[in-house]
């Protein structure tokens, strides 16, 4: 059973932790969420009061989705998180670097919902979901990690805290992209013109980001929180995380679903 007190607590240290940009730690032990039911309820709380400053979830993304993220972290699931309004940027956007303790991007199929995906018999599947998807588009997630210890991260701390995600920058989306094999297609990142990461659409959690979406749309539904018509969904990283220093010209691209660029200054 979920302790609410406690699960709000938790929620409002991790928001605290956040404005004052302290380095990424495991929750007190009074804190700490009895399981993963209690610290998705702790994230709930914590999007609510984001959501503040920060306008609605509008969205969601999923982390742990390879073996050696999940073996790193002990904890051998999938984990969703949400994408909060006014951290939307499109197509290029400049950010200032101070808001952040250490900031990472990664190069991600991004989806555009053109309908609610809120079935009560959630079953969802990488197949039929696709009649859902209204646009698909290059995504850079922007991740805080806060100079996490990855040895020793606590994996209930990481659900509570958003998944660590800070927002996204989209290009413009793509309507026509069944015309696309989005699992063999290619995505890259360059830094200042140099490529230093590249995957493939297929390299994501099921080989397909769709099997991505589809986990996603089931965990939104059995927490009562479903992928509303128009939601985001950043799908995986097709590449290692990437970490930027100051003033330097980050841009993806998957090909046939554009490019989106973000500098930290």
């Amino acid at each position: 059973m979920v302790d609410r007190a406690r699960a709000e607590r938790a929620a409002r240290w991790v928001l605290a932790e956040r404005q004052n940009r302290r380095n990424f730690t495991a929750l007190p032990a009074a804190l700490a969420p009895a399981d993963a039911e209690e610290a998705y309820a702790a994230q709930a709380l914590l999007q609510d009061l984001l959501a503040e400053t920060e306008g609605p979830v509008i969205g969601g993304k999923i982390a742990l989705t390879t073996p050696v993220m999940q073996k790193l972290t002990n904890y051998f699931h999938p984990v969703g998180a949400g994408i909060l309004q006014r951290d939307v940027h499109w197509r290029t956007a400049e950010l200032p670097l101070a808001n952040y303790v250490r900031i990472g991007i990664e190069c991600e199929v991004a989806v555009r919902l053109g309908r609610a995906l809120d079935r009560a018999a959630a079953d969802y599947t990488a197949d039929s979901i696709a009649a859902a998807v209204d646009a698909c588009m290059t995504g850079i997630e922007i991740v805080d990690d806060r100079a996490a210890d990855y040895g020793n991260l606590d994996a209930n701390t990481l659900i509570v805290d958003n998944a660590m995600n800070r927002g996204c920058v989209l290009a413009t989306p793509v309507t026509d992209w069944r015309r696309l094999d989005l699992a063999k297609a290619r995505g890259s990142v360059t830094i200042d013109g140099k490529e230093v990461g590249a995957g493939f659409g297929g390299d994501v959690m099921g080989a397909h980001p769709f099997a991505s979406l589809a986990w996603l749309a089931n965990h939104a539904v059995k927490r009562g929180r479903p992928l509303a018509a128009g939601s985001i969904v950043l799908t995986g990283s097709l590449v290692v995380t990437q970490w930027p220093a100051r003033g330097q010209q980050i841009v993806a691209a998957i090909e046939g679903l554009g490019e989106a660029q973000v500098k930290f200054v």
